[in-house]
């Protein structure tokens, strides 16, 4: 039910954007290459630490289940 409020809410402010930029007002005082550079930016460090936390046993599961496979040579 959460994640459809936050899709429903980021779809509103999208659309209520579109439209100003459509009757010739820009609501972000932001340019597109500035636009493009922080979302380039932001979608790199979000992926490096999605990555990071995948590949690495960081929470206590993680931690007993890299020991019990290395335990029985699974790993």
């Amino acid at each position: 039910m959460k994640q459809a409020i936050i899709r429903l809410v980021v779809l509103v402010v999208l659309l209520i954007n579109q439209t100003l930029i459509t009757i010739g007002w820009n609501p972000l005082p932001f340019s597109e290459q500035e636009i493009y550079e922080g979302v380039s930016s932001v979608a790199t460090v979000l992926m490096s630490i999605w990555t990071w936390w995948k590949d690495n046993p960081v929470s206590k599961k993680a931690q007993h289940n890299e020991r019990f496979l290395k335990q029985r040579g699974m790993k």
